[in-house]
């Protein structure tokens, strides 16, 4: 069974929401979104739809489902909350009829922090789903259910079946077993033993052999969590909707990503998983991996709570996913991502010589660190290629990511006052030092002697007077040892060069020079 469409009418925070997936409604269905959006209540219409089947919980009344326009609107009249109204869900067969198995879902607040069995004992029919949340805010403690239903049935094997218990044992830890593999590093080593007083699983992982479930982290327990429940119930809610809302709670991103392609092995094809996330490995997975079997329902895109609205699943263009991961990633995406890359002199390859691998862009991401943390600086090359490699670059990632910042900046070397001046005034990206280049800056008298002051050494300045005669404009590279001999310092000229950058700080009057050129 996989649903073709949802109308949601009064229903929580909705006006009138109707999720088209057209005729050919895919395995899985991602709700992207950040919190508040409205994805878990979709899951909450297919649990009150599951209702008029499975029956209702006393805590849940129609008011905590209906749209209650007289506390935001008190104009407006009233509607009361009726669910055949509100909820219409529509199967790919046209059809608008369930059943107790049409709906399996999986709450946010999967918990079960400890297992402790102590009798084995007659299970519910495993259809009827007594334990299930009722509600999308409900507690899912489905994992001390599932493991009491192994051991009924090892038992039942035990007594009547073709396997004895070791063999059903053997089969199920394999079955398991092969599956955890491809996520996590444990396995489960034993089912446990009631009558010793050790009813609950026992895990292995690396060196460390048959520890309790309960020393798990909170993660391996959401993936044990997940899989096993699967494992059990899959064989007889094979015509079912599969709704796990958030399920990579407590995961990296690796683990999430290969968590979502064997959730999608264990269900049957003729069934759908629909998922709430925001997760960027679930994300990864669905544009690589599992492309052709998912479709992709975008909660970011607008306000789908107030109006008749329709969302239908998004293209798959770059433009699209590039919104739907800045959604995964929160404000996380301004934290990584610079708002500023600057291309500046120095070389792109390793010097055979000094070994200066871009120590220009190292140079001034040391000193602007702190105070322009958003600020990434890239070596472009050196002389007459930097301004080629980087004007390539500003218009290729100008358009790529249109809210960072691109500027090319430039050594003076020779250049005059007046073609500084118009270089500047080309293109409001372009910057240029006022002094010739970064050793200009950086052998400067001011920041030598810190130099000398840190390290203790003395700063012979007669030595370096007769070396250097103007600052601003001398090529001061032929000359680089001769400066550092009058520091006293002992290390490579790249090494001497960085220990000077970490010197510039914000009190300096380099650093408010360098800063007032660049910035």
């Amino acid at each position: 069974m996989k649903i073709k469409s949802v109308h949601l009418t009064n229903f929580k925070r909705f006006d009138d929401l109707t999720i088209n997936l057209g005729n050919d409604p895919k395995k899985i269905i991602a709700l992207v979104g950040p919190n508040g959006c409205g994805k878990s209540s979709v899951f909450d219409a297919f649990e009150e739809k599951l209702k008029d089947y499975k029956g209702a919980s006393a805590n849940e009344e129609g008011s905590y489902f209906a749209k209650l326009w007289h506390s935001i609107f008190p104009d407006k009249k009233i509607t009361s909350y009726n669910k055949s109204d509100s909820i219409i869900i529509t199967k790919n067969d046209g059809t608008l009829t369930f059943d107790k198995k049409s709906f399996y879902i999986r709450s946010a607040y999967r918990f079960t922090s400890k297992l402790k069995v102590d009798s084995i004992k007659a299970q519910p029919d495993i259809i009827d789903d007594h334990n299930r949340p009722y509600s999308s805010n409900a507690l899912d403690s489905r994992m001390q259910g599932n493991y009491e239903r192994l051991l009924s049935q090892l038992l039942h094997e035990f007594e009547q079946g073709n396997k004895t218990g070791t063999e059903f044992k053997k089969e199920f830890l394999e079955n398991i077993n092969k599956i955890l593999k491809n996520i996590l590093d444990v396995k489960i080593s034993s089912l446990g033993n009631v009558g010793d007083g050790k009813g609950q699983l026992f895990f292995e992982k690396e060196n460390s052999k048959d520890f309790p479930y309960e020393n798990l982290s909170s993660g391996e327990k959401e993936v044990v969590d997940i899989i096993i429940d699967l494992v059990i119930k899959t064989p007889n809610f094979n015509d079912t909707v599969y709704c796990i809302d958030e399920p990579e709670l407590h995961l990296n991103t690796a683990i999430q990503r290969t968590l979502i392609i064997e959730i999608e092995k264990l269900i049957p094809d003729d069934c759908q998983l629909w998922v709430a996330t925001h997760s960027i490995g679930f994300l990864r997975a669905l544009q690589q991996e599992l492309k052709d079997k998912s479709q992709i329902l975008d909660f970011s895109e607008k306000d789908y709570f107030n109006g008749a609205c329709e969302i239908k699943p998004i293209t798959t263009t770059r433009k699209n996913w590039q919104r739907i991961f800045q959604t995964a990633l929160e404000d996380l995406t301004g934290l990584l991502s610079p708002k500023k890359i600057i291309y500046c002199e120095g070389r792109q390859d390793p010097s055979p010589t000094s070994g200066e691998q871009g120590l220009d862009a190292d140079i001034y991401n040391e000193i602007f660190a702190e105070e322009y943390n958003d600020t990434l600086f890239v070596s472009s090359g050196g002389g007459g290629t930097v301004e080629k490699n980087a004007s390539l670059a500003l218009k290729v990632l100008g358009k790529a990511f249109t809210d960072v910042q691109l500027y090319l900046l430039k050594d003076r070397d020779t250049v005059s006052d007046s073609a500084r001046q118009s270089f500047l005034d080309s293109d409001q990206s372009h910057r240029m030092l006022i002094r010739r280049e970064i050793e200009n800056y950086l052998f400067d008298k001011e920041i030598l002697a810190k130099f000398c002051s840190q390290k203790s050494t003395r700063f012979d300045t007669t030595r370096y007077d007769s070396k250097i005669t103007d600052i601003n404009q001398q090529d001061l590279k032929p000359i680089q040892q001769e400066i550092k001999a009058s520091c006293g310092a002992s290390c490579s000229v790249a090494d001497f060069k960085r220990d000077l950058a970490k010197l510039i700080s914000n009190d300096t009057q380099i650093y408010k020079d360098l800063s007032g050129a660049i910035f």
